[in-house]
């Protein structure tokens, strides 16, 4: 409650009936990325950096039928990865990354995918962002991973007016509310991924139309 407090009554009930209408319309929110496991998924969220998910699906569903565990993909090394990913961007230093994650996650961490956003932090490769796609999708920490997508949205919705990631990460963890939170990094991504779109937003698709600001014309 203290998190809304600041905002006026028609402002917090605008906020509360976006995710309400979000949630009615799809309750289980879940990332398109394919894996079957912490550590698929941490790899497949590494690899999905300025990439799309049908992209990196594409290529891990190769990878991961050969190769799903940090071991099976530190055997395979370097070389050996990168035909498997090379139709993704930027696939050689993603290639290094992901081969050195996978080793310090057997040398350090017993071969389990640590998930703690320290620890996560920590391995080659992983961000911010992609610690906290991860720790939100298994449930182990709300978070909101801002992407182009979650950029903006926020901004179309009103729901942040941050200029960096960051500080749109800071502003929708503050508003929206509790009982959301943890799926509301996936029901934006999704929204601006197949209704919201960069260039001409499909408003009249739009469940959230009259709720938007800027609904009915190209920000």
């Amino acid at each position: 409650m203290a998190r809304s407090s600041r905002r006026n009554p028609a402002e917090t009930a605008r906020i509360e009936e976006i995710f309400r209408r979000l949630e009615a319309n799809d309750d289980d929110p879940r990332t398109e990325l394919n894996y079957s496991s912490p550590y698929t998924l941490v790899t497949a969220v590494t690899l999905s950096a300025q990439a799309t998910d049908v992209s990196v699906n594409k290529a891990t569903d190769r990878l991961f039928a050969v190769a799903d565990t940090p071991q099976a993909i530190l055997a395979l090394g370097e070389e050996g990865l990168i035909p498997f990913i090379a139709s993704i961007g930027l696939y050689r230093t993603k290639a290094r990354n992901v081969i050195a994650a996978a080793r310090k996650i057997i040398e350090e961490h017993g071969g389990e995918v640590p998930l703690t956003r320290e620890a996560l932090q920590a391995l080659p490769g992983v961000g911010r962002k992609t610690a906290s796609v991860v720790l939100n999708e298994l449930g182990i920490e709300p978070a909101i991973a801002v992407d182009t997508h979650v950029f903006r949205l926020a901004h179309r919705l009103g729901l942040a007016k941050g200029k960096t990631p960051d500080q749109v990460e800071a502003e929708l963890m503050a508003k929206i509310p509790n009982p959301w939170l943890t799926r509301a990094h996936h029901w934006l991504i999704l929204h601006g991924r197949y209704v919201c779109v960069a260039r001409k937003p499909r408003c009249e698709d739009c469940l959230i139309r009259d709720l938007c600001p800027s609904a009915g014309r190209v920000v």
